[in-house]
This record gives structure tokens, C-alpha cells and sequence, in this order.
């Protein structure tokens, strides 16, 4: 299946570039993001054992459809970090999934960082 929107293909083909680079373990896991445009998402996982050790996202909170910004991202960063802090991790590695480093995605690492993860 050819992908028509260049947009999207060019975010997934930068995906696997970072994919191939970067893995999480037990003790170090990978901070994966998605962004829909409703709702904004993250887990931590670990990929030596195939498995999701924490999860996050806008729609939890209760953030209407349309208010989905940097600061509804900041709180999603928030309770990840937190998630993490329960189930004793303190480093993650970040995958920023092919998306730039600004707006939603920056506000979702800001709010993950001040939350106590250190990547």
C-alpha cells in the first residue's frame, strides 16, 4: 500500500531511522509518543521482553477532543512520570516517533522531565 501524503511518509521513514538506533530495556525503557489530532499518547516500553510498562494520554484526563495543546501534553508528560516513579523508573530513553521536537511532543518531554525522568 503506497502512502499518498507525503507528510506522513516522511515522518514514518525518519520512524525507522530513530527505531534503528535507539532500543529500551527493563531498566532503561522508551518513552514512545503518538499525536492524533484529538488526543495525545505515550507508553513506556521495554523491547528486549515485547512489553508496555506504563501509559499515558490526553484522553484519561478528561481533555475535550478540541483542547488537545502543549499544556494538556505537559499534564500527559506529568502522569507518565509518575506511572514511571510507581513502577521504579527513572530513565527512559526518548522516541520522539518521527515527529519534530517542538509544540505538543516538546511539551509532553518538558512535563515527563519535571516529573522526574531524566533523558
Amino acid at each position: 500500500m503506497a502512502i499518498k501524503n507525503k507528510k506522513v511518509a516522511r515522518r514514518l521513514r525518519v520512524r525507522r531511522g530513530i527505531r534503528k538506533r535507539i532500543s529500551g530495556t527493563a531498566q532503561r525503557p522508551r518513552l514512545s509518543v503518538f499525536k492524533s489530532n484529538t488526543a495525545i499518547y505515550a507508553q513506556l516500553i521495554d523491547d528486549v521482553n515485547g512489553v508496555t510498562l506504563a501509559h499515558a494520554s490526553s484522553r484519561e484526563l478528561g481533555e475535550s477532543s478540541k483542547n488537545v495543546n502543549i499544556a494538556a501534553s505537559e499534564k500527559v508528560g506529568a502522569l507518565l512520570a509518575e506511572r514511571a516513579s510507581n513502577a521504579s523508573i527513572s530513565e527512559v530513553v526518548f522516541d520522539r516517533s518521527g515527529y519534530k521536537y517542538h509544540g505538543r511532543i516538546k511539551g509532553l518531554a518538558e512535563g515527563a522531565r519535571n516529573g522526574g525522568l531524566k533523558f
